[in-house]
């Protein structure tokens, strides 16, 4: 499985804190503003199906992947196991 897809990804650079919960308490408000913004950039991004792809298949617990959350993915993935 090649990863340079991850090279590409909007995500990277000056955006990266979007897509990752801060270290300190984070509002609910807060957190879905980032959420949206996160996602905003996922849209546009030309590999957002690789990285989607990639955080399902490795069950990715943490951050914002190919325009899902967390709890994204793990609806997603419990929607298609059954």
């Amino acid at each position: 499985m090649s990863y340079d897809w991850q090279s590409r990804g909007l995500c990277r650079g000056h955006h990266a804190h979007l897509f990752f919960p801060p270290s300190t308490f984070e509002r609910k408000e807060e957190r879905e503003r980032r959420e949206m913004r996160a996602k905003a950039i996922c849209n546009v991004c030309p590999v957002l199906v690789e990285c989607r792809e990639y955080a399902l298949a490795i069950r990715e617990p943490f951050g914002i992947w190919g325009g899902l959350t967390e709890a994204d993915r793990r609806e997603l993935l419990a929607r298609s196991s059954v």
